[in-house]
This record gives C-alpha cells, structure tokens and sequence, in this order.
C-alpha cells in the first residue's frame, strides 16, 4: 500500500517549497498556503493571466532568473504554509548590477519592499499578488494537492545525467504530495478517462485524481541556476514511451510529455488534514463534475 512520503507547500509561487508534517486542505482544495503569494509583472491581474511562458506570471516558463532566487519563510502554524515573512536571497547579477543579497521581509505589510527587492534584480517593474483562500495554482481547475511517487522521481532523474537525484527531479516537478512504498508511476493509477475520477483515501481524507499533469519547460532547467538541458523534452518523450505501465491507459494521457497528477478536493474534505506517513487507498472510479474536466 501507498503511503505519503513528503509534502511540500511553495508560499510563493514558483520559488522553494517548505516541507510540511501534516498540511490541511484549505478553501479551494489546494494545501492550505500554497501559492498563497506570487509575482506578476506591474499591473496584471493574477485572475486574468496566463500561468504560460508569455502570460504575466514571473515564473520560470518566462523569467530563467527567478531561478536563482532562494526562498525561506515563517509559517503560520505547522498545518498552514501561509507565510508571515519570507527571507529571500538573490546572487549577483550583471544584467542589472545587483550584487549578492539576502533579506528578510514580514508579510503582507513589506509587500511593497519585496516588490522593488526582486524588481531590482530583474530589471522590471513586479507586483507582489496575495490569494489567502486558494492560492494560485497553475491548474484553475484542479485546485487539490498534486502527487508523484518518489520511485518516479528516481526513474527519470536517471534519464539525464545533468539531473544529481530524485530531490533534485522532485524540486524541477514541484509536486505537493511524493508518495513512497509503491512503483514507478503508480501515481498513473490516479486517473481515468474524462469525465471520471479516481476517488484515493489519504489518512482521513478524500481526494479526486482526475488529470496527468501537462509539463512545460520549467523541469529542463537547473532549480539553482536556471541552466537547461538541452533536447530535454524529447528524451523525456523517448523514455516515458519506453517504460509507460499498462495501467497509464486513458485517454487523458493523450501525449507522452505528461507526469504527475492534478486531483479535485471534494466540498466535504476542504478542512481534512494530509500527513507523511498516511497509508493512500484508491477507492474506485466514479463520474466527474463535468464543470470540472
């Protein structure tokens, strides 16, 4: 049986994780705190952006430098990833002659110093956004947690060899949930065809796996440095064909540059709690909202 191994919030979008004990589901499904906060370019709203390489969002489809912004936060209790401060650290950077930095920042109140720390550093004008009740997550639609087996991150960190282990995969994926005791690509096991969903038991929680995650170029490049392997995508495609289980079957899984699965958390579970050690069950298949997928 499944269990959970690590679970992993990112108070700000597209910047470190924090490790987390236990994470409670919050409003919209999404661990509470996660991408409570993000970077946008100067006047875009964050509701109307595209989360793609040219949709408003600093991020790492976009903006390679991000990448080397290192993040650390205060939390608000040890089920809530919502930060209280961040302490962010840049290296220096020719671009824009800013020397190697590190400094701490309360929040919500220094929103306004982040903002011209990081646009600094940039080159351009940001705005630091705030979504306290769902966070901002790629996916409109599939709020909830998203999950892959450690024994995946382990595979196909051993497609490249720029890519040291599967901490290091785990930090190009940026999942919530690394599932351990279970094979590579069990995680596939999560999804159905359209219009269906795969109820999985987590502790005392219910989620909905419902899609295979689309990825972008974001896991290509170094976390730290934001260098990119090259022909990254095709080896990827070459390898997850080669070893893909018979239980991948669905036509979700209409493409082979997918890994990782988005989940739907029920109305009745926002508020359950997620744990590492939690025993994870799949349940059975059922409809899908189709408001949903």
């Amino acid at each position: 049986m499944a269990r959970i191994a690590d679970l992993v919030a990112y108070p700000l979008k597209s910047n470190d994780g924090v490790a987390l004990d236990r994470a409670e589901l919050g409003a919209a499904g999404a661990l509470r705190g996660d991408r409570t906060y993000a970077l946008v370019e100067a006047g875009v709203d964050p509701h109307e952006a595209s989360v793609g390489g040219n949709g408003g969002y600093v991020n790492g489809k976009r903006e390679p430098a991000v990448h080397g912004i290192r993040a650390s936060y205060e939390l608000t209790d040890s089920v809530d990833a919502t930060p209280t401060a961040v302490t962010l650290s840049r290296p220096a950077r020719a671009e824009t002659r800013t020397d190697a930095d590190e400094r701490r920042f309360a929040l919500p109140d220094e929103a306004d110093a982040v903002e011209a720390w990081v646009g600094e550093y940039l080159g351009y004008d940001v705005d630091l956004v705030r979504e306290p009740d769902g966070g901002l997550p790629d996916d409109r639609v599939a709020h909830g947690p998203t999950a892959v087996s450690r024994a995946t991150l382990e595979t196909v960190a051993g497609w490249f060899d720029a890519v040291a282990d599967a901490t290091e995969m785990r930090r190009r994926l940026r999942p919530n949930v690394v599932l351990d005791d279970c094979p590579a690509f069990w995680e596939d096991r999560l999804f159905a065809d359209r219009g269906e969903a795969v109820r999985v038991a987590a502790g005392d929680a219910e989620l909905l796996g419902v899609n295979p995650c689309q990825r972008c170029v974001v896991p290509s490049r170094n976390p730290d440095t934001g260098a990119e392997i090259d022909g990254f995508r095709e080896t990827f495609i070459k390898n997850r064909r080669a070893t893909l289980p018979d239980w991948t079957e669905s036509d979700r899984f209409d493409h082979d540059f997918r890994l990782m699965v988005n989940t739907v958390v029920p109305e009745t579970q926002r508020g359950a709690t997620l744990a590492v050690g939690d025993e994870v069950r799949i349940e059975g298949i059922e409809p899908l909202d189709g408001e949903l997928y």
